[in-house]
């Protein structure tokens, strides 16, 4: 059984440790639990697998009248979970974060069951570091974790991520064609996740003349929240190198096509950019609990293989940032270089190899 979800960097991470393990050991069942609502309950069928959701949901942090229903959302799902692992009967429960993981681990656990949590970021969340007092094992995307977890049970895994984006040699052309790029042209890559980050979008909006008079194309996904507005505000302006798209699905082509990265440091984000190797400006989301985009993204500034740009500054800074690689190609080598030595390509087999250590 695997638990958790909520956002695309505990899905993702969950689907591709079932397609390694599925692909080890073909003959086993699955079953994913996630919170009823959540987009892993749309997610993970199209990945082919089955799913249960629990009613399950977050306490918020202000007083809000949501949180009085808090405590029977979370005896219904223990109920619910505990109901799943008698009628499944697991061999092992994996937890990556996320609501669902917390009621769906804490049964296993009770039951003696082995437990692994994958946790995806350098700053733990508060459902894994509870969780994993009693879990056999914890894979960790970051070096350095033991602050969050008993060292005797930490394996640095690093996070897995989708397959087609481990090799990129020979993708720029049909990259080129795919988004309407143009090949003597440098590409500047923007990425705010899945439904948009709006500091990012307002940065490009107000440096795209500026980018597109320099020379640069951009790729630009601004997220379903953002798409009709950034679309409209780019014909408007009668630029034609400003390629904007409400969601990139082929992303080995658009990691192809780039010269420059700029993006969000959600850990699964951090993680595909590592093994994509090019110079990366991270803008981390200062709305995410204990603030930890910035967290990931310094550990990466710190061995200087990505630029921070704050979300604060980054309206008015982006072109400049940019330019500031663009234009020294002796640091967009170091940078890329010094980040591509800190990927971990092999994690989803070092996860299951961790995996298959704990099952009796």
């Amino acid at each position: 059984m695997i638990s958790g979800g909520g956002t695309g960097g505990h899905i993702y991470p969950a689907i591709a440790i079932a397609n390694a393990w599925k692909e080890k050991h073909p003959d086993t069942e699955f079953l994913f639990v996630g919170a009823e609502g959540k987009m892993e309950m749309q997610k993970v069928p199209e990945a082919g697998y089955k799913i249960e959701g629990l009613k399950v949901a977050g306490l918020q942090r202000s007083l809000t009248l949501s949180n009085l229903s808090f405590p029977f959302k979370l005896l219904t799902s223990l109920k619910k979970a505990k109901s799943l692992i008698r009628d499944f009967k697991p061999n092992a429960v994996v937890g990556v974060g996320g609501y669902a993981s917390g009621p769906l681990l804490y049964a296993a656990q009770n039951k003696g069951i082995p437990t692994l949590i994958q946790e995806q970021n350098s700053y733990a969340g508060l459902t894994n570091k509870l969780l994993s007092k009693r879990a056999q094992k914890i894979c960790v995307a970051y070096p350095n974790m033991g602050a969050f977890f008993s060292e005797d049970r930490l394996t640095y895994t690093g996070n897995p991520v989708r397959k087609d984006i481990m090799e990129l040699s020979g993708k720029r052309k049909a990259a080129e064609a795919r988004f309407g790029l143009k090949a003597d042209k440098k590409t500047l890559l923007v990425l705010g996740g899945s439904l948009g980050a709006r500091t990012i979008n307002l940065a490009v909006l107000q440096d795209m003349k500026a980018l597109e008079e320099s020379g640069y194309q951009v790729l630009w996904q601004s997220g379903r929240f953002y798409f009709e507005e950034m679309n409209a505000k780019v014909k408007e302006s009668g630029l034609n190198e400003i390629h904007v798209n409400e969601f990139i699905r082929e992303m080995d082509l658009a990691y192809a096509a780039a010269d420059i990265v700029v993006s969000r440091a959600g850990a699964l984000s951090v993680s595909e950019l590592s093994l994509v190797g090019k110079p990366v400006i991270f803008i981390p989301s200062p709305n995410v609990a204990e603030d930890h985009q910035t967290k990931n993204a310094m550990a990466y500034v710190s061995q200087e293989a990505a630029i921070l740009l704050k979300d604060s500054e980054a309206i008015g800074r982006l072109k400049s940032t940019v330019d500031s690689v663009m234009n020294d190609e002796n640091r967009a080598e170091k940078l890329a270089s010094n980040i591509k030595k800190l990927a971990k390509p092999n994690a989803a087999i070092e996860i299951i190899e961790a995996l298959e250590g704990i099952i009796k």
